[in-house]
Parts: C-alpha cells; sequence; structure tokens
C-alpha cells in the first residue's frame, strides 16, 4: 500500500490540550456545545460549527460551513494550529487500561480507495457525506482522520517501537481518561517503504471522511483538466494600440477585509462553477 508524509498542521504543544476533541460524529450537536462550552479552541467549533449558532439552526446551512472556515483560519492565525516544518509522519499510540495500540498518521492514496484496495464494509448516508465533502472542500483540509488497519508487517511494528521509544511531540490524557502520545518522524522514508509490504488497508472508522475526501479528489481533478484544457486555447489580445505608461483608478472602493466571509465563499463558489461549466 501506499502512504506518503506531509507538512500538515498540528496543535502547538502550549494549545494541543485544547484543540484536541472528539470526533465529529460520535456526539450531537448538544453534546459537542456542551464539551466546547468555554473553550473557543477546540476544534469542535471547526467540525461541528452549528454550536456557535442559536438551537435549532440548520447544520448544513452557508452559515455554517462559513463558520467553520472561519474558526479554522482563526486557530491558524493566531497560533494554535501551526505548520509543520517539513514532510513527516506521526506514530500515534493509545492507551486504554491495560490496552496500548500504535498507528501511523500519513496520507494514503485516493487511487488506492477507488480501486478498492482500501476495503470498506459500511455504506454511507448521502447527507452525512455531502456535509464532509462540503466541510473538507470550504476548507481546503481534512478535519479529520480515517482509521485504516492493515494485516501486520514486522518490520513496521519494529520501526514504530523504535520510534516510540523516543521523546513524544505529546503525551496528553484526553477526560475519558484516553492517554494519547504521539511521536514525529521526519521524513518517514522507511516507514513509508514497509507500507508497500501490506496488500491493503480496511476502514475500521471513517467510511464518510474517506468517501468525502474521494469526492474531493475527483472534482479537484475535474477542475484541473479543465483548466489545463482553458490554458490550451490560444490567448488574442485587443486590437489596439500601446499608449504608454498610465494609471486606472477602479471606481469600487472597499476594504477587502471588511467583506463577510459568506459573501467571499459564494463569489468563489460561483467562480468554480463557472470554470466547470
Amino acid at each position: 500500500m501506499r502512504i506518503r508524509s506531509f507538512q500538515g498542521l498540528r496543535p502547538s504543544a502550549e494549545s494541543v490540550n485544547k484543540v484536541v476533541s472528539l470526533p465529529y460524529d460520535v456526539v450531537s450537536t448538544e453534546e459537542a456545545r456542551a464539551l466546547a462550552a468555554g473553550n473557543p479552541l477546540s476544534m469542535l467549533h471547526v467540525v461541528r460549527a452549528e454550536i456557535d449558532f442559536p438551537d435549532g439552526t440548520d447544520p448544513y446551512s452557508d452559515a455554517v460551513y462559513a463558520k467553520a472556515v472561519e474558526n479554522f483560519r482563526r486557530l491558524q492565525n493566531e497560533g494554535h494550529l501551526v505548520r509543520e516544518s517539513g514532510p513527516c509522519v506521526y506514530v500515534y499510540q493509545q492507551t486504554m487500561g491495560d490496552h496500548v495500540q500504535q498507528g501511523i498518521v500519513a496520507l494514503s492514496h485516493v487511487d488506492d480507495y477507488e480501486k478498492d484496495l482500501i476495503k470498506k464494509h459500511e455504506k454511507t448516508r448521502v447527507a452525512k457525506e455531502n456535509d464532509r465533502t462540503r466541510l473538507t472542500s470550504e476548507m481546503s483540509a481534512n478535519s479529520g482522520p480515517v482509521f485504516l488497519t492493515y494485516n501486520e508487517v514486522p518490520e513496521l511494528t519494529r520501526i514504530m517501537q523504535e520510534a516510540s521509544a523516543e521523546e513524544p511531540l505529546y503525551d496528553l490524557v484526553a477526560d475519558d481518561g484516553i492517554r494519547h502520545t504521539v511521536w514525529r518522524v521526519a521524513s518517514g522514508d522507511a516507514l513509508i517503504k514497509h507500507f508497500g509490504d501490506a496488500p491493503a488497508f480496511y476502514v475500521a472508522d471513517g467510511h464518510h471522511r474517506a468517501a468525502s475526501a474521494a469526492r474531493v479528489a475527483r472534482v479537484a481533478v475535474e477542475q484541473g483538466r479543465a483548466n489545463r484544457a482553458a490554458q490550451l486555447r490560444p490567448v488574442e489580445l485587443a486590437p489596439l494600440d500601446w499608449t504608454g505608461r498610465g494609471e486606472w483608478r477602479s471606481p469600487v472602493d472597499v476594504e477587502p477585509f471588511d467583506i463577510p466571509i459568506e459573501d467571499k465563499v459564494a463569489l468563489l463558489l460561483e467562480a468554480n462553477a463557472a470554470a466547470m461549466a
């Protein structure tokens, strides 16, 4: 199987305890609102942004997705989510009482999902899949992982155990008593190589997240092909003589930062629709 290192966003060491949250689909709106109460840094304000609106707000409304993007950018702008200095993978360990399990945080290939090398065992619900697809598209980011399993590859186990003997990047205990420990592995070349010995992945959790990621990727490919076709068309300039240097002032006098995020998102969606037409 193919995996890749990546240069993603992660919580800062100072904010990690407040940023981390439960997966979006294991709590109701009311439960998410209660868990995030008094904590504006919780990722629940991104993955379940309807909690920032009054009861009864449609969780699939334009305003909710715009708020999710706004909250996501705020976490970055305020330094609570930081960009990695270079591509890497992570060894991630969960400790639940006497049970300990380890895995790798990395990128997997959408083509492997489409070719059923990443095996599914559940059907997805249209509304939930549409929801995660739109959120992923508007954020230009995956806000939660897909939990994949594989038949054990001894060399992978050895490398993970070796990495987890080092100083961890994060080591915290969540409110439910589960301990989460993460080690950063720069480049991750050895892990990437030996994952080639795994014949398949199996989705243990995250069917909607996986399906939505595949949908976003398909649209991106379609847009790329459409844009490439447009670029191949000859460009003809207006048949006017050059008039020398000068200046032109726009009659529009609007401060870009005063434009509501909803209007910006609507304009981008309109431009995207026009490009895909």
